[in-house]
């Protein structure tokens, strides 16, 4: 039986994964396709492509974006994109530019609470990718001042803490919007992290067509709950590790992973929103 993962990323967002790196992970773990899901970025996914015919391993083309509500952070994953389409990639400049700027603003906030990081430290950390909260976590983590990513992200830097910035450019509908224009399938990624499914819904209603049931930071219970949920809606089922390299502490690559006939959905759904939006 083939396999895949559903949520991967490399270097160009906050993983510390070339995608060179990725592909041969995957291929380790005997995966038969994995989707590179970088964070308002799309460039990880042809050199990854450019690996699949000597390793064997499918790359699925998607990204992660972000809504914001009032009292949630929403990730929506894209599946099969077209991610050469050009007014696409322009959206996605213009978030990468939106996050430069969120980054200053950050050390600003960081600094005012003593800790001492500096926003070129940060952006020598996130290298060619797109600048991000985890790469914040490392500089912060290289001062001494503070001993891991779980108190960094729950004092300073998660949703809402005193040191967190929005870097938010899209409505519900705008993400999801532009994910159907080119040929993608809209999945919320890992809802108990947003833990508010009562927005599941109105995120159904913007375009919305699939749910991240199986990830890492979901127990079997909470995995249940949201194959339940999937099922009331009509929503397809995905599942990934959400690998970020090491930038999480360890390789998370082929520790959640799903039937390859969830690939086979997915691409369906997609053929049918291109026939629909495209």
């Amino acid at each position: 039986m083939k396999y895949a993962d559903l949520h991967i990323h490399t270097y160009y967002s906050d993983s510390t994964f070339s995608p060179e790196e990725v592909m041969a992970a995957a291929h380790k773990k005997g995966l038969a396709a994995i989707a590179i899901c970088d964070h308002d970025c799309v460039d990880g996914i042809g050199p990854s492509e450019e690996l699949t015919s000597s390793l064997g391993i499918e790359v699925i083309p998607g990204v992660e974006l972000t809504i914001e509500k009032e009292d949630a952070e929403i990730h929506i994953l894209g599946y099969c994109i077209d991610w050469k389409d050009e007014e696409f990639r322009k959206k996605m400049k213009i978030l990468q530019d939106a996050r430069v700027e969120r980054i200053h603003r950050m050390v600003e906030k960081l600094e005012a609470e003593g800790i001492p990081v500096k926003a070129d430290e940060i952006f020598k950390l996130a290298g060619k990718g797109t600048v991000g909260r985890l790469h914040v976590a490392r500089a912060v983590l290289n001062t001494g001042k503070i001993k891991n990513f779980k108190e960094i992200f729950g004092r300073y830097i998660g949703f809402l803490k005193p040191c967190y910035v929005s870097n938010v450019r899209f409505t519900p509908k705008e993400a999801m919007g532009a994910i159907l224009k080119v040929g993608g399938v809209p999945v919320l990624a890992h809802p108990q992290t947003m833990g508010k499914d009562e927005y599941i819904p109105e995120l159904i209603e913007c375009g919305l067509r699939g749910i991240e049931v199986y990830h890492t930071d979901h127990k079997q219970s909470q995995e249940e709950h949201y194959k339940e949920i999937a099922e009331r809606y009509g929503l397809l089922v995905t599942g990934g590790s959400d690998c970020h390299g090491m930038g999480k502490g360890r390789v998370l690559i082929g520790t959640v992973r799903v039937p390859y006939e969830l690939v086979e959905k997915l691409k369906e759904e997609s053929a049918k929103i291109s026939d629909e939006y495209r």
